[in-house]
């Protein structure tokens, strides 16, 4: 089977593909049902990330392609639920939960990108904050997505404080980042 379309890569392509899929559901008529369902939908959505990399590395599946389409799928979902509930839900603390969040993710994917091209992409790998951080912003996006409170607690408001802390994981983990590149950052002469 083709590294590009084994079952490890096929689950992120799952995970893309379900990106309409939780549009539409979120903006079908009011029912009661419609914003759990798209909850539902996100969260299998999101198992599938863990699953694909447990399974890419289990059956040793991982491929280049892989790792540049894991990370697309993560960010195309999160950046579309964001917008989704800014969108629903116009607020001041959501509109910078999601303008850190969005705007950390254009900012590293630009740095990696530059320090790929100077042979140092390893400054700038993934961290154990940007494992928490997409677990915190995935489960405070799906509770957000579910909105209703249940059992009398509060799930929007829950998820809300979730993506908040997330956020500042988001601001702290882009300063790592950055600390970590600037001595190839202030070496370069070159300007844009």
């Amino acid at each position: 089977m083709s590294s590009r379309l084994n079952v490890a890569n096929l689950l992120t392509w799952f995970r893309i593909a379900a990106i309409p899929l939780i549009v539409l559901v979120f903006y079908l008529p009011p029912a009661e049902w419609m914003r759990p369902l798209s909850c539902l939908i996100f969260s299998i959505a999101g198992l599938t990330d863990w699953l694909d990399g447990y399974l890419a590395r289990r059956l040793n599946l991982t491929s280049k392609f892989g790792a540049f389409l894991d990370p697309v799928a993560d960010k195309l979902m999160v950046t579309t639920t964001l917008v989704l509930i800014v969108q629903a839900h116009p607020t001041l603390p959501n509109t910078f939960i999601a303008a850190i969040i969005i705007g950390r993710e254009l900012t590293i994917s630009a740095l990696r990108e530059w320090m790929a091209e100077l042979g140092a992409r390893s400054l700038v790998a993934v961290s154990g904050f940007g494992k928490l951080k997409t677990i915190l912003q995935m489960v405070g996006l799906g509770a957000m997505l579910w909105q209703f409170p249940q059992f009398g607690i509060p799930i929007y408001e829950i998820g809300q404080a979730l993506l908040v802390i997330a956020a500042g994981l988001t601001l702290w983990s882009m300063f790592v980042y950055i600390r970590a590149a600037w001595p190839s950052l202030r070496g370069s002469g070159e300007a844009s």
